[in-house]
């Protein structure tokens, strides 16, 4: 089934071309970035938070789910990633993987449930839960506390690529974005992707129609925390730490900002408002907390002249699928 709006443009022949098309020209752009002098770390930190942006974006922005508490999800695959390097002793791709994991298990249980509700409900629900991890986080020994856990080893991917090294981390980042978010492409252009869509537009004519609405939500609601579980556990291996600031609730409102900003429900926006956002924090950090009135302004501005997000109003423009 497919939904009678304009997003099913996202199946057409041309759309498909069209964000093949971006998504080259964004992949060459990225990986010329470590020759072009731009600091690394800014742009891995960057793409960390694009691809958790992007899962946000795939909830929300393709099943009409308002979630205000996916930093839950980058939280406790980070404090998984780091415990399972630092205390365990594992390699980066084990770590990697039992963050992903921890972030899975996560989205099946707080999945079962919040999905039951619908509308501000659901979202509160989702908040109720990520504050509850918070202070789980705060209590818990392995976590250290407000500390976080620290000093966290890179060591190297399967054994040869050493990502101590900033020009290798880089481009195992950029790695692990483009695949993430080609697995979100792909899953927004399919089927599946294309019943949210229903969902999201009418979900009682869903139901009309023979479709289980809450198995299409869970198993958005999972797929969605585990790109973000991927994208905590990446993140670990950038700031080589993990902390409670990325399980605060005032992270989740940042996540709903960059997705807003960039185009919501669109394929590129997340990654647009990401870059944004970030870049904000990075080069407006000598104003300290005028930096949070500064993203208010330009959050204000963005809704009053682009109501469809940055990306969204361009592709809107040009009648691109972007």
């Amino acid at each position: 089934m497919t939904a009678m709006t304009d997003d099913t443009l996202a199946a057409s022949p041309r759309a498909m071309r069209d964000e093949m098309i971006v998504f080259a020209i964004m992949a060459l752009l990225l990986a010329a970035v470590p020759w072009t002098g731009i600091y690394p770390y800014f742009v891995m930190q960057a793409l960390c938070f694009a691809l958790l942006a992007c899962a946000f974006n795939l909830l929300i922005g393709y099943g009409g789910l308002l979630s205000f508490g996916h930093a839950m999800f980058l939280g406790t695959a980070g404090y998984c990633t780091a415990h399972a390097l630092k205390v365990w002793g594992l390699p980066p791709e084990l770590g990697i993987l039992v963050g992903t994991a921890g972030a899975a298990v996560l989205g099946v249980v707080t999945g079962y449930v919040s999905i039951r509700r619908q509308g501000i409900y659901f979202s509160m629900i989702t908040l109720a839960l990520s504050q509850l991890l918070y202070f789980i986080y705060l209590q818990a020994p392995f976590t250290h506390g407000e500390d976080g856990i620290q000093g966290i080893p890179q060591g190297y991917l399967f054994g040869v690529f050493n990502l101590a090294n900033a020009t290798t981390l880089y481009y195992v980042i950029l790695v692990g974005f483009l695949c993430g978010f080609l697995l979100i492409v792909r899953t927004i252009n399919s089927p599946f992707g294309e019943v949210l869509k229903s969902i999201r537009e009418n979900e009682q004519r869903a139901i009309s129609l023979g479709y289980k609405t809450d198995n299409y939500k869970l198993l958005a609601y999972i797929l969605s925390g585990t790109l973000a579980g991927f994208a905590g556990a990446l993140k670990v291996f950038v700031a080589q730490n993990a902390s409670l600031t990325d399980v605060h609730w005032s992270m989740s409102g940042e996540i709903v900002l960059m997705t807003l900003v960039g185009g919501l429900g669109t394929v590129f926006g997340p990654v647009v408002g990401a870059f944004i956002i970030i870049a904000m924090q990075q080069y407006l950090a000598s104003f300290g907390q005028w930096v949070t009135v500064i993203q208010g302004v330009i959050f204000v501005a963005c809704v009053l002249t682009f109501r469809r997000g940055i990306v969204g109003e361009f592709a809107n423009y040009f009648r691109l699928s972007l």
